[in-house]
């Protein structure tokens, strides 16, 4: 059975056509008009194995932030969309990741309740990484998990290197939702709950 999703969000701010296959080879294609945010979503994708067709359209004339907060609720209603029924899912997901002077673990569960929580060095106060304002990684990971009715969980631990930070945090993120999504081959025909249903 494919694991595949395509969703369409146009507003009179963004236009966004995503396809996301949970089963791919690390792909990513199409156009993202944020520079900084195309590279975040990149490592994600790599350690995700996910497959991503992005092409994004926005009023970064004015800012990036209708582009990044649509962009978390569009790629978070393909995960729950490709996700289906989530027989099989192992569902939880954990990593942590070192790069150089940061340590950052993300943890998520993909259970129907969305829940974000972040802690650690605060991503308000560093600026902008080109024409991409730091918090937006927030924003980003907030809707995210409203719209894959997911719990995620980000700490950062330590960090210095503001790059290294933001880097660390998308990075990890693929990592655990590697995990979350895999088939458990034991238990391969039923719903990850003791509720028999998510």
């Amino acid at each position: 059975m494919e694991r595949i999703a395509t969703i369409e969000r146009q507003t009179n701010e963004t236009q966004i056509a995503l396809t996301l296959n949970l089963d791919g080879h690390a792909q990513m294609a199409g156009e993202n008009p944020i520079p900084f945010f195309a590279h975040m979503l990149s490592h994600t994708v790599k350690y995700s194995m996910f497959d991503l067709s992005l092409n994004l359209k926005g009023d970064i004339e004015i800012d990036c932030h209708h582009s990044v907060e649509d962009m978390g609720i569009v790629f978070g209603q393909a995960l729950n969309q490709a996700l289906g029924t989530k027989t099989g899912i192992f569902r939880y997901g954990s990593f942590t990741l070192p790069m150089d002077e940061t340590l950052t673990t993300v943890t998520v569960d993909l259970s129907g309740r969305p829940y974000f929580v972040y802690r650690g060095e605060s991503l308000k106060a560093m600026g902008k990484f080109g024409i991409y304002d730091s918090e937006l990684t927030l924003e980003f990971l907030h809707k995210l998990s409203i719209h894959a009715a997911m719990n995620l969980h980000v700490q950062v631990h330590y960090g210095e290197n503001r790059h290294h930070i933001h880097e660390s945090i998308f990075k990890a993120l693929g990592f655990a939702l590697r995990q979350a999504v895999a088939i458990d081959t034991r238990r391969a025909n039923e719903i990850p709950s003791t509720k028999g249903t998510l």
